[in-house]
């Protein structure tokens, strides 16, 4: 077995929760008014804010999480050094990394939501069912991965 090594899909899913965010973006900007609703209450905004200052809040933390697995699985590379990881230690790494795209596609599906809303007058559904249905897909996923590592490892022992 080879010492850990920088692997990109440690960190794809947020990779690719950042290109889709910043391409809805880049598609919807033209179609949105100045000032766009953005908190509801009953069904009808209550809250306004322009569209440059709602866009800069949805994409900055967007890149920060893309940043954060980056420096997490950089991190624990380098504090794994020249050693032989245990197995198992790169589907942990993978999941470890991608583990942050769980608020990025809450903060996604929430700038969609609003996007839909400010040009067509429609919302997809309540954030917070969005947020509980990927919450429990995200923990089945994650157990899933748990067991399959779990397996692996008692297995090679």
């Amino acid at each position: 077995m080879r010492p850990l090594h920088f692997r990109w899909r440690y960190i794809a899913l947020p990779l690719v929760i950042l290109v889709v965010s910043v391409t809805m973006a880049a598609i919807f900007y033209a179609r949105l008014p100045a000032d766009l609703a953005y908190h509801f209450t009953d069904g009808s905004p209550d809250r306004w804010m322009h569209r440059a200052f709602f866009l800069a809040w949805m994409l900055v933390p967007q890149f920060l999480f893309a940043g954060l697995a980056a420096g997490i699985v950089g991190g624990v590379i380098r504090l794994a050094g020249p050693r032989q990881p245990r197995p198992g230690a790169e589907r942990i790494l993978g999941v470890m990394g991608n583990m942050v795209a769980l608020p990025q596609v809450v903060l996604s599906f929430a700038m969609t939501n609003i996007f839909s809303y400010n040009a067509y007058g429609a919302q997809i559904m309540p954030l917070w069912l969005f947020t509980v249905i990927a919450m429990a897909l995200s923990g089945i996923v994650l157990g899933t991965f748990f067991i399959l590592t779990l397996k692996q490892t008692l297995v090679k022992r």
